[in-house]
């Protein structure tokens, strides 16, 4: 339920809560439903429900067992503002957050409205990054939801990048990733859409980070935009333990 990731935008994940429904397009070949679906098949208790919704209190207080400070993936296998997730298990979570303040925690989500409308009652320590997933123009609206959080770092992860976002307003926005499908039935990410952000990233200047093309062998696939890679990241200074 926590561990080393190889997301190259992250260092380690931690899941209370696993499992998910589908909402949006980018869902459609959900990387984590397909890991789910082997760890149900390997046996492995937490996910003794498959992709069913679960939450885990036992896992809550893992990242305070970490005294080396980690970047980490908040809920790489759900989404913590599904609306069946309880919103006190949400303020659970935010409250270990704030109490290890080493750690950087990435909170990523599709439920954008939800968030909005939950994070006036949250605590925001400046370690807690928050971020929405925007698959194609359609879903620019997380973005404006997404700037209505008292969150000190916003992001916008464009992965999976499935068509063309158009003009993006990066007012209040920390940073943003790109990245296209991988898997078997991955969806094409077109260069020009990929190198439209970069630039609009420079513009607005907002670091800018290219995770994978993606395909059905992503490792061959690369990470190259243009001919060199774009790791960009926002500088937070944060506590030492």
């Amino acid at each position: 339920m926590a561990a080393q990731s190889k997301i190259e935008w992250t260092e380690s994940t931690w899941n209370p809560v696993t499992g998910c429904t589908k909402i949006s397009p980018g869902c459609k070949n959900c990387y984590a439903e397909r890991m789910a679906k082997r760890l149900f098949a390997m046996g492995q208790a937490n996910y003794a429900k498959g992709f069913n919704l679960a939450m885990h209190e036992h896992v809550l207080e893992v990242p305070l067992k970490w005294k080396k400070p980690q970047t980490i993936f908040v809920n790489s296998m759900s989404d913590l503002f599904h609306k069946d997730v309880p919103e006190n298990f949400i303020h659970k979570v935010f409250d270990v957050m704030n109490s290890s303040p080493w750690h950087t925690f990435q909170v990523l989500t599709k439920r954008a409205e939800r968030l909005a409308e939950v994070s006036k009652r949250l605590a925001w320590g400046k370690n807690i990054w928050m971020g929405v997933s925007v698959e194609n123009a359609d879903y620019k609206i997380r973005i404006d939801f997404l700037r209505k959080t008292r969150a000190q770092v916003r992001f916008i992860s464009f992965e999976p990048l499935i068509s063309n976002v158009g003009k993006v307003n990066l007012e209040n926005i920390d940073w943003a990733i790109v990245g296209g499908e991988s898997g078997p039935q991955a969806r094409y990410l077109s260069p020009e859409w990929a190198a439209d952000l970069r630039d609009q990233c420079l513009a607005q200047k907002v670091p800018f980070f290219f995770k994978q093309w993606g395909g059905v062998n992503k490792k061959k696939a690369g990470r190259l935009l243009e001919g060199r890679t774009w790791d960009e990241m926002p500088q937070v200074e944060l506590m030492s333990v």
